[in-house]
């Protein structure tokens, strides 16, 4: 069995509303491809600040100029026009988590992805919002509260799988990074990520940014594996091109810390299937 659950099927662009990428045409589009590369459970995770219920969770500026579309109709495209899994991409945001439990808990998801893009008003990841623009000399201390944040996020119980678990990475040399043993950092979330039993996401969308790395790193992703935590496997594609990028390498180094199987969803159930391809 081979995975891709964390999946978009539009771009991040603002110009690409739901009438032009969730079409049956679009997500067939996308399956040929995962058929083509051996891929047999493939699922769709869209992020949540693109619809408008999300401004009941969050009012951020960036998520008020991308919740334009409707997250039921979202839910009805993906169960009534195609087979792929029903999945969401949720942001964690602290001091919001029981709000965005009930939109959560009000839809049938086959699986929830959690992601932390932000500390607080400051992205990780998206050049408008830079938290490094005020943190540059210190590298340590937003490291250390995203792996803080990731634990707490683990915690809640409301995702399946944890997104990209080291984002913080994501820009590489061209921000800060601290130096020294990084295993310090991972240790803070590791105890929330344990007790909580949920599924870590190995994802090659890190190949593809400034990093040039895969997310978790593989000392990581090792201490992952010895708290007996699942692994999903996913590529966090935006166009099908990206589908399945760089499995080869995803491949490899889960062989060599001792992963055999994925976590593999279906209406939040989870089980465990051996890796290989169709």
């Amino acid at each position: 069995m081979l995975t891709d659950y964390h999946v978009h099927l539009r771009p991040d662009d603002p110009d690409t509303p739901a009438d032009r990428y969730f079409t049956a045409a679009n997500a067939e589009r996308y399956r040929t491809v995962a058929a083509e590369r051996g891929v047999q459970e493939l699922g769709v995770a869209e992020h949540i600040y693109r619809f408008r219920q999300s401004l009941e969770v969050w009012d951020h500026d960036l998520w008020r100029r991308s919740a334009a579309d409707d997250l039921d109709e979202y839910c009805a495209f993906v169960r009534e026009e195609t087979d792929l899994r029903l999945g969401i991409e949720a942001d964690f945001v602290p001091g919001r988590e029981d709000r965005m439990a009930e939109l959560l808990a009000a839809r049938d998801w086959d699986y929830v992805v959690g992601s932390i893009h932000f500390l607080g008003d400051e992205a990780l990841d998206h050049p408008d919002y830079d938290i490094w623009e005020r943190n540059a000399s210190r590298p340590d201390r937003v490291w250390e509260r995203y792996f803080e944040w990731l634990g707490e996020a683990a915690r809640t119980g409301m995702f399946d799988i944890l997104a990209h678990p080291d984002l913080v990475k994501m820009w590489g040399r061209d921000r800060p990074r601290p130096e020294g043993d990084l295993r310090r950092f991972y240790e803070r979330a590791m105890d929330g990520i344990a007790e909580s039993g949920v599924a870590v996401e190995l994802s090659t969308a890190g190949l593809r940014k400034p990093t040039g790395e895969l997310y978790p790193a593989t000392a990581f992703l090792e201490m992952i594996v010895d708290a007996g935590n699942p692994i999903a496997l996913s590529s966090d594609a935006h166009t099908p091109d990206q589908l399945a990028f760089g499995y080869d390498r995803a491949l490899e180094v889960l062989e060599q810390v001792g992963v055999t199987e994925l976590a593999v969803f279906e209406r939040r159930r989870r089980r465990l299937e051996p890796i290989g391809a169709s």
